[in-house]
């Protein structure tokens, strides 16, 4: 209920003027570009197997990332990046794909992606930068100053028990979603829409290892037989999915 009262009183600030560039919807032809490249064999079976758990055509279909555009994805993962491996191809002829990797300068400003020069800031699961010792502020300025006016920022993220206070270090790997509302918020963000494309109810975010108990992780379960049967009935995280807009 609390999350509920956040995002509503999030979502009165959004104003009309900027709801063309949200509202972007994908062609037939993006549509079908998307779902070949998510299918395709050039992906790994490992990874394709991940499709179940991630929905990324729902995904990418929720944050309007058209072909056409200039998207930036902060930590993808490096070469083998999981969302990378899609929308790197997805880009390649008509729009630009950024790569803004963890050893990157991120969050000070970089040639990589000059300020108001992107269409799409993503971020999917990697929220290192909202947790631990880093100056999670930082982090959300920097997507703000990224994004042109009238842009997109999309996150995608393990979402922690709103019961329980967020920990700076996060060391059981969630992150509560009213500590992102308020990052963006601070930062200039307004929030127009959050879906339950990743949500999971089955998991109960109390494991012994915390979010790397369950799959892919498994952590602390390679000789618990009985643990690693129920975190893998479980399946992935519970996942947050919201969308900001940088008003005009």
């Amino acid at each position: 209920m609390k999350i509920l009262i956040l995002i509503a009183a999030f979502a009165m600030t959004f104003t009309s003027s900027a709801f063309a560039d949200v509202a972007a919807t994908l062609t037939s032809t993006e549509t079908a570009t998307l779902q070949t490249l998510i299918e395709s064999d050039t992906r790994s079976e490992r990874t394709r197997a991940r499709n179940k758990y991630r929905h990324p055509l729902e995904t990418l279909t929720f944050f309007g990332v058209k072909s056409t555009q200039t998207v930036v994805e902060i930590w993808p993962g490096g070469q083998g990046g999981w969302y990378r491996s899609i929308l790197d191809p997805y880009l390649a002829d008509d729009g630009t794909y950024i790569p803004v990797r963890s050893n990157s300068d991120f969050p000070k400003a970089t040639e990589i992606v000059k300020d108001n020069s992107a269409d799409r800031v993503l971020v999917f699961r990697a929220h290192g930068f909202m947790i631990y010792n880093n100056p999670a502020q930082e982090y959300f300025d920097a997507i703000f100053n990224m994004l042109k006016p009238d842009g997109v920022f999309g996150i995608v993220d393990h979402r922690g028990d709103e019961s329980i206070p967020q920990d700076p270090k996060g060391k059981n790997g969630y992150v509560n979603q009213s500590h992102v509302l308020m990052l963006a918020k601070k930062a200039g963000f307004q929030l127009i829409d959050s879906a339950e494309i990743n949500a999971n109810p089955k998991d109960t975010k109390d494991y012994p290892n915390g979010l790397y108990s369950l799959p892919p992780s498994l952590k602390g379960s390679t000789f618990n037989w009985s643990l690693r049967e129920k975190v893998l009935a479980i399946g992935e995280s519970d996942r947050m999915t919201l969308k900001f807009i940088k008003p005009l």
